[in-house]
């Protein structure tokens, strides 16, 4: 078992699995707990947290991607997923950063808030541009893993299956 193979398996694979579930699942938390201090409250460290497992998976399965191109036929398919894998480390890196930020202006707002007793005046304009940013940066990730994945089907799948089903198979 190496970083390339996992059981014979090109870990690409296997890693891709943890980048489609992860990143969108961390740009909706973002999205919500820059919305709504409730959700925030709740999420509370396991936001970063979830955002820094995510930033790490992406150059996992990208490296792991990168020995996977190298063994399978050449295509115009495979090297356009691999031009859109690269471009999902920047999208990732601003969701982590993006998510660090939210986590500390609302854990500093609200520190804030309950020391002063007051009702955070500039928390509003805050809390407003953080769920803007965050909602810019969710939906670029989302789309970009979206963008990711369908060219990696494609990719993979092309010619692969046939739409009739195999008259000797039930």
């Amino acid at each position: 078992m190496g970083r390339d193979l996992i059981n014979g398996i090109p870990a690409h694979v296997l890693f891709v699995h943890a980048v489609v579930v992860l990143v969108p699942l961390t740009a909706l938390a973002l999205i919500l707990c820059a919305g709504l201090p409730s959700v925030m409250r709740r999420f509370g460290l396991a936001l970063p947290a979830l955002a820094l497992v995510s930033l790490i998976s992406v150059p996992l399965t990208t490296n792991a991607g990168e020995w996977l191109e190298r063994h399978v036929n050449r295509s115009a398919l495979v090297r356009q997923h691999t031009e859109l894998g690269d471009e999902l480390l920047p999208w990732a890196i601003g969701l982590f950063l993006v998510t660090m930020g939210v986590w500390w202006s609302y854990r500093r707002t609200d520190r804030q808030t309950a020391d002063a007793g007051s009702t955070g005046a500039v928390a509003t304009p805050l809390r407003i541009a953080a769920a803007t940013l965050s909602l810019i940066v969710g939906l670029g990730a989302g789309v970009q893993v979206y963008r990711i994945g369908d060219s990696g089907a494609k990719a993979a799948w092309q010619n692969g299956y046939s739409a009739t089903a195999n008259p000797g198979r039930r």
